[in-house]
């Protein structure tokens, strides 16, 4: 499979990668092992995750995505087939009941071992700040960074949930100190959410050659073609967020992905993700499935062509 260069990092990704924060949550042990062995056996070789997955859920203290990941490389004794794609920087209480975000020094190095020690491995491909901390002056963050990548546990470093100034401001500390630079950005970003990295954020990652890993490429499932109307949010747990998608744009949105998944024999989940891998910027947009038939289906939007007739008509109806 053709693989695209994650910024100048590096490491080569397939078109797309699989989101790790259902392992342990809505897969379990066995179908996680079982998705992760199709998605590799299917030619794609980048697997995200964070050290937080899954402590949202009553009962988990975090740690539990990277677990499985760590279980199933040990297991299938294939290390060398893939990259992994960790988190530093959400809570998980480090600080007590204090939930704020955190890139200091010493919580980054502990982090990293703790992650190191859960994935099974000796090296982290790419670690990523999950959010941007308030409190910490960036050149400590990239310091603590530098000292990993010297002592041979990280690879490379990315930056996911940062504004274009704070991101701007990274790249320049990096530059002026001679530190380890962000080489890729994660952003919230798709046909439905695109403001959210359209922009200064997009106009920064071209002009400084990042790789940009999207998440949420579906938007929680609304471009999925799993829900057509409201009424088919009834008794959904992860849709029940999604009933203000319903607007006048959404329902233009959904009705033009029919139109053009249609034409091209394909599905409203492929067509949305054949339109991210065409954006300008784009490297991999990050894809998750809690069946084998959900993932062979998505999967197959790394090898979909769209025309610039349907590229354009996608824009056009998501355009404000």
């Amino acid at each position: 499979m053709q693989t695209r260069p994650l910024g100048d990092s590096g490491l080569q990704t397939a078109p797309l990668v699989f989101g790790g924060n259902v392992f342990g949550w809505t897969a379990d042990r066995d179908r996680s092992f079982a998705l992760l062995d199709a998605f590799v056996d299917a030619g794609f070789n980048a697997i995200d995750t964070a050290d937080a997955y899954s402590r949202w859920v009553p009962g988990h203290s975090g740690g539990e995505s990277e677990t499985i990941i760590g279980e199933w490389l040990k297991a299938r004794g294939r290390r060398d087939d893939v990259l992994i794609l960790t988190k530093v920087g959400s809570p998980m209480g480090q600080n007590g009941d204090d939930d704020r975000k955190d890139l200091s020094p010493g919580w980054i190095e502990r982090a990293a071992e703790d992650s190191l020690r859960r994935l099974q491995t000796d090296v982290i491909d790419l670690y990523q700040s999950h959010w941007m901390d308030e409190t910490t002056p960036t050149e400590d963050t990239l310091r603590a960074y530098e000292r990993l990548i010297q002592a041979g546990k990280v690879r490379a470093i990315g930056a996911s949930n940062h504004t274009a100034a704070r991101l701007r401001e990274a790249l320049d500390v990096a530059e002026a100190k001679a530190l380890p630079r962000y080489r890729t950005v994660q952003p919230h970003y798709n046909l439905y959410s695109r403001d959210t990295f359209e922009g200064d954020l997009q106009d920064l990652a071209v002009a400084e050659g990042l790789g940009v890993i999207t998440y949420f490429s579906l938007e929680s499932g609304f471009l999925s073609g799993k829900y057509r109307t409201v009424a088919d949010l009834e008794g959904s747990t992860r849709g029940a967020g999604l009933k203000d998608r319903f607007n006048v744009r959404g329902v233009r949105i959904l009705a033009v992905l029919d139109a053009v998944a249609r034409r091209n024999e394909a599905t409203a989940a492929q067509v949305s993700l054949a339109w991210l891998l065409s954006r300008p910027g784009v490297t991999a947009p990050i894809v998750s499935a809690t069946s084998l038939e959900q993932l062979s289906d998505t999967l197959k939007a790394a090898t979909l062509e769209l025309s610039d007739a349907d590229l354009a008509e996608l824009t056009e109806a998501s355009d404000d």
